[in-house]
This record gives structure tokens, C-alpha cells and sequence, in this order.
């Protein structure tokens, strides 16, 4: 079993910026794809960010591409994502999660879920 704890969320202006963390528990998952989707309300849950377990590919949602930057540290078992020049539509949870599949921006690839943190942009 993996388990995930996001952090970092909060409340930012239009403009700044905020770096979410991602730290796993219960066991190592370097091997593991890992990604970031969000969701608003009333909204699905959308792919926002991905890396795989190398950190040698990224994939990023077009609305936040240029914008958000996925790491990883494999050795901390901690994934990140680096948002810059946020919008109020960013406003969402944010989730991370991990899976042994690769890399993807589809939901079902990933077996493990954080709780999510709350990112709030105002205007």
C-alpha cells in the first residue's frame, strides 16, 4: 500500500505562486508514474500534470502548460508541482497520485490517491 499526503495549498492572489508537495508513506514508489489532477466544483476531475518514474518525460494539461512545472525526488518519495502566474480558474483540489502503469493523463492508470490539498486563487 502507498499512501499520499498532499501540502502547500492555500490561498494565493491572481499572479503568485505556490508549490504543492506530495510525500508518500508505507513504502518507496521511485518506480512509480506521477502525476497531479485537479478538480473544481461541480467539475470532474481533470489531469493536470504527470512525470514518469525516471523523470525523463512530463506531460501538462494545455491550460497549464508554461505555467506548472512537475518534479519529482525520488529519494524523499515526494512529487511537486511548481505553480506559477496562477488564475482564478485554477481554484481546485488538488490531487497527486501514483501508478505503476506509466505516465498518462487518464485517472484509471493510477492506483494510489492523496487526499488532496485546496489551492484557492483570488482575483
Amino acid at each position: 500500500q502507498v499512501q499520499l499526503v498532499e501540502s502547500g495549498g492555500g490561498l494565493v492572489q491572481a499572479g503568485g505562486s505556490l508549490r504543492l508537495s506530495c510525500a508518500a508513506s508505507g513504502r518507496t514508489f521511485g518506480g512509480y508514474a506521477k502525476a497531479w489532477f485537479r478538480q473544481a466544483p461541480g467539475k470532474e476531475r481533470e489531469f493536470v500534470a504527470a512525470i514518469s518514474w525516471s523523470g525523463s518525460r512530463t506531460y501538462y494539461a494545455d491550460s497549464v502548460k508554461g505555467r506548472f512545472t512537475v518534479s519529482r525526488d525520488n529519494v524523499k518519495n515526494t512529487v511537486y508541482l511548481q505553480m506559477n502566474s496562477l488564475k482564478p480558474e485554477d481554484t481546485a483540489v488538488y490531487y497527486c497520485a501514483v501508478g505503476a502503469n506509466g505516465a498518462s493523463r487518464l485517472r484509471t492508470d493510477y492506483e494510489y490517491w492523496g487526499q488532496g490539498t485546496q489551492v484557492t486563487v483570488s482575483s
